[in-house]
């Protein structure tokens, strides 16, 4: 269970919930559930232990269960470290979230950030960075990698940039990344708080980042404030084809359609947009529907556009 393996304090508890864990591989869900149900009045303010009876009731198919204890779990952390949130949403008919919590993200990815690129390139074939950079020129002046992770975009680009900046929610995620040498400037930022820029970019990149966003609206006004007249912006997305937007899906990770991302970038004042089906990973064992696309920020500036770039300010 990585981190929501944590103790609860008593040690009686931890006991009961080791034996609903050995219930649940044997393939009883019903009986874990119910016995993790009963140890939470022993241990009422364990948010890993509300956190996991979720998980157990949906194994169990019992979504009143799961939704009471994922609502339990989101009372006792309004920050939401272990996304809560987004198991509540996926049970109801039509998904309400437009983005993961900061805090689970954090969270997770500094607990991630160590085995990273051992899970993620060797075991899942991970290859948007690659992807991206055979779409991109070999000249990108300065760059800015948005959700910069360890830093595989910037390993990807090496020896195309003048200068390269990374951000990402992290800590941990950007220890791993000082560690390659490559970046300029690294600094933890939250996309959707990203600071205004006095010296635009050459290029923008957010290479497997936007996934944990549904609604994009406000990261890419900041990308077209961002970015001088002729600039690039290239990113990747999961891919969904239906006439929603974007979508939450069970990996409590965002799809998006090529419909909302050729408007965003339309309004944006971005042009000769590129977008290429591929497959960027795998999970569980099958191919990961993505979506590789670079624009180019039009030469001249719109009254709207300045208009948008001074709100920003």
């Amino acid at each position: 269970m990585s981190k929501f393996s944590t103790s609860s304090g008593n040690l009686a508890a931890d006991r009961r919930l080791a034996y609903a864990e050995a219930l649940l591989s044997e393939g009883y869900a019903p009986a874990a559930a119910a016995l993790l149900a009963e140890t939470m009045d022993m241990v009422p303010t364990w948010l890993g232990g509300w956190y996991r009876l979720g998980e157990l009731a949906e194994a169990a198919q019992d979504m009143d269960l799961a939704g009471a204890a994922y609502q339990r779990a989101l009372d006792l952390d309004p920050s939401d470290r272990f996304g809560a949130a987004l198991r509540l949403d996926l049970l109801r008919p039509v998904t309400l979230s437009d983005r993961a919590p900061a805090a689970h993200v954090e969270a997770l990815f500094d607990e991630y950030a160590h085995r990273f690129e051992t899970s993620l390139v060797q075991k899942l074939n991970y290859r948007g960075p690659e992807l991206l950079a055979e779409l991109l020129p070999q000249s990108l002046g300065r760059v800015m990698d948005l959700g910069c992770g360890t830093g595989l975009m910037g390993a990807a680009i090496v020896g195309r940039y003048e200068w390269l900046g990374g951000c990402d929610l992290s800590s941990g995620m950007l220890v791993e990344a000082r560690k390659k040498g490559l970046y300029d400037q690294l600094e933890k930022q939250d996309l959707t708080r990203l600071p205004f820029v006095a010296d635009p970019f050459d290029t923008v990149i957010a290479a497997d980042v936007f996934i944990y966003l549904g609604a994009l609206e406000s990261v890419f006004a900041w990308v077209s404030a961002s970015v001088r007249p002729g600039g690039l912006f290239a990113f990747t997305v999961e891919y969904q084809d239906t006439e929603q937007s974007y979508l939450l899906q069970t990996s409590r990770r965002y799809a998006h359609s090529e419909a909302y991302l050729r408007s965003l970038l339309g309004n944006a004042g971005f042009v000769d947009v590129d977008l290429r089906q591929v497959s960027l990973r795998r999970d569980r064992g099958v191919d990961v529907q993505s979506l590789c696309v670079v624009a180019r920020r039009a030469a001249s500036v719109s009254q709207g556009e300045r208009d948008g770039e001074a709100a920003l300010a």
